[in-house]
Parts: structure tokens; sequence; C-alpha cells
């Protein structure tokens, strides 16, 4: 059995801040745990807007607190994200994330995160991260 503590692994390199200021998570599932799949809580930063692109990674993203809004841009559809929903991303679909609040979210990601991803040019992760050490 693995047991974490949130606020434990905040305070460790679990804590992963993004480069652009649009968000931190913390990864308290990752590959090296051999569970198939990674889950993370993560804050995204009021006013944070931005593209992503999950080339090599399915995500489903339930929103614990604030609001925002998913935009698919392959069809500009615009859906309201707060606490209570969750979006999934089964398509690899290329969307805008923005949060009108600050918002925390539960993420899972199949493949798994290795632990240190932060996103590329192209708004993915990259399948062969560096992972986390303990």
């Amino acid at each position: 059995m693995i047991i974490r503590k949130l606020q434990q692994e905040h305070d460790t390199e679990r804590r992963i801040i993004s480069p652009d200021g649009n968000w931190e998570s913390t990864r308290l599932l990752l590959k090296d745990d051999q569970m198939g799949f990674s889950f993370h809580i993560t804050t995204i930063y009021k006013g944070a807007d931005f593209r992503i692109h999950y080339q090599n990674h399915l995500e489903s993203v339930y929103c614990i607190s604030g609001q925002g809004e998913v935009e698919t841009l392959d069809d500009g559809k615009k859906y309201p994200i707060r606490s209570g929903t969750i979006y999934i991303l089964d398509k690899h679909d290329r969307h805008v994330l923005r949060a009108f609040t600050e918002m925390k979210m539960a993420c899972v990601f199949n493949p798994p995160l290795s632990g240190k991803e932060v996103h590329n040019a192209e708004g993915a992760y990259e399948l062969n991260a560096d992972p986390i050490t303990e």
C-alpha cells in the first residue's frame, strides 16, 4: 500500500512549478509507483490562460474549487469549469485553459508522468521526462 499526504509532498521535489507561472502541481502518484496512471493535485493560478495539447497522454481533470473555462481549439467551444466539474481529454484535444479564479484540480494522466514534466513548446508533456528521486 502507498500512503502519501498532500501537505507533506507539497514540501518536496514532487511539487513542480511551471516555468511560465501558470500553475503548480504536487504529484502524488507517478510512473515509478507502477499503478499505470499518475495522480496530481494542481493549482491553476488566477488569470492563467494557456494552450495545452497532450499529444502523448490522456488526462481527466476534476475541479475541486475555483472557476474557469476550457476552450477546445478544433471547434472553438467553451466549457465552464467550476467546483464539481470533470473534463476528460480523451482525444488528445488541443485546448486553452483559463482560470478566472485560482483553481484546485485533481488530475489523472495515462500513461503516468515520471515527475518533473512541464509543458513543451507544443503544450505537451514528453514521455521520457526525468523521474523524481526520493
